[in-house]
């Protein structure tokens, strides 16, 4: 529920930025890196629902959602009482020094949350990168073999293991090698774009067929530990692989004992119109990976697996310090009952009726647009300066960012080539604001 003292409509009151957001921008580039990159150029004071109202006064339409974490909205009323109530109590023992409920209850949530019907565990982390790391652990350690498997336009995180599991260079791994070892990359079924060749409709099972065969010729089955999978794609852009892409995979694992893990941390707790996007394709992963969306608007990360193979590892090989805090423990507690009570699986599927309402037809009446893609709570508009060959026009969608986010809009980059415009609302904004964001942005594609 969106908090009563942020009105949800969009207002600018200011040039954008506006003057305090222009001070705290020349005071982020003396203590902040350079290295730490920006959206915005405006600094955020309050958010609730789906606005954020910057330091001078503007509210913006939030189709970012903080990057499909404030899939509750952000300031959602029971995340808020949950956090302000168990800060007061304690704000953190370790888990592993002297444990707290808070942290079962929601491995236990979410060991009935994940799909299929089997014995599960989970343990907490900070983030959906070391959810990711422990899962390379688990999975090495049960199957004593090394290779991991992962796929092209994949993000997976910016530690060392996980920039290296990453597909794109710039910027997440330009410079900072050498990168992990025994990792290897396969086709991923990029239907616009298949790598195969094959027809958008055929573009599943030919992908699917293109990495199996990679596995078996250069790499081998049997030295593979891990395949590593976001079932969308989210940073490489709202990709939505192939019919049969998934399940295939899924069924070459299970035949040659290789730990399938699908990384949920972006695509996620109802953002698809589902609890996980693994749902749609019907596949029962090993292991699972949550962060993001799980602690509405807290840190923390998740990892839930097959009982039968976390239970193998050590005692002492699993943790640390922070991981399942109590503060973010119960706020992520709270974030599910506020999917439950809010209706937010079937309002994620709204709004991707909504998407493939207003943003489908821009394929045939915008030039700049190749490819709409839409599942649930996330959209991507993928913009070429050639539609026959498909070339990515990164600076057409750098244009269409600038003009949105000066209008008040916040929308997000995405893509190996840069070239698409990612929408990830909060799932409790309103129709008429979805909507208004949509106008600018329509408007913005239009003025290309």
């Amino acid at each position: 529920m969106a908090n009563s003292e942020v009105p949800q409509r969009r207002s600018l009151v200011t040039e954008i930025p506006g003057p305090r957001s222009v001070a705290l921008m020349a005071r982020r580039r003396a203590a902040v890196p350079a290295g730490v990159g920006g959206t915005m150029p405006v600094f955020a004071d309050r958010a609730s629902g789906g606005i954020v109202v910057d330091v001078d006064g503007n509210s913006f339409i939030d189709l970012g959602a903080g990057i499909a974490v404030l899939n509750v909205g952000s300031s959602a009323e029971l995340v808020s009482a949950a956090v302000a109530e168990q800060a007061a109590r304690f704000t953190h023992t370790c888990f592993q020094v002297t444990p707290y409920e808070s942290y079962i209850e929601l491995a236990e949530r979410l060991n009935a949350l994940v799909p299929g019907d089997l014995e599960r565990r989970t343990f907490f982390v900070n983030s959906g990168a070391e959810a990711l790391e422990n899962a390379v652990k688990i999975a090495r350690n049960v199957t004593r073999r090394q290779a991991v498997v992962v796929f092209d336009h994949a993000f997976h995180g910016r530690t060392l293991l996980t920039m290296s599991l990453t597909a794109k260079a710039m910027p997440y791994k330009a410079n900072f090698g050498p990168l992990a070892p025994e990792i290897y990359r396969v086709p991923f079924s990029y239907p616009y774009r298949c790598a195969a060749g094959a027809s958008a409709a055929e573009c599943g099972p030919a992908c699917a067929e293109a990495a199996i065969t990679i596995m078996d010729r250069q790499i081998g089955g049997e030295r593979i530990a891990a395949l590593i999978v976001e079932p969308v794609l989210g940073e490489g852009g709202v990709v939505i692989p192939g019919e049969g892409f998934l399940p295939a995979l899924r069924e070459y694992c299970s035949a040659n004992g290789i730990v399938f893990v699908a990384d949920e941390i972006q695509a996620g707790f109802a953002r698809t119109g589902a609890w996980f996007a693994s749902e749609h394709s019907g596949i029962v992963p090993d292991i699972i990976t949550t962060a993001k969306g799980l602690g509405g608007g807290l840190p923390i990360g998740g990892i839930t697996a097959r009982a039968d193979l976390v239970d193998q590892v050590h005692v002492g090989g699993l943790g640390t310090t922070f991981g399942g805090n109590p503060v973010s423990c119960v706020a992520a507690l709270a974030a599910i009952q506020e999917v439950e009570r809010g209706g937010l699986i079937a309002r994620a599927k709204r709004i991707g009726e909504i998407f493939e309402q207003r943003l489908r037809p821009l394929v045939s009446d915008v030039a700049a647009v190749g490819d709409v893609r839409v599942i649930g709570g996330m959209a991507a508009v993928e913009l070429v300066s050639d539609r026959a060959a498909k070339t990515p026009d990164a600076a057409a969608a750098g244009k269409v960012l600038a003009q949105c986010h000066s209008e008040g809009v916040i929308l997000l980059k995405a893509g190996t080539f840069d070239n698409i415009v990612r929408i990830l609302p909060p799932l409790v904004i309103s129709e008429e604001l979805l909507g208004e964001g949509i106008d600018i942005f329509d408007k913005a594609l239009r003025s290309l």
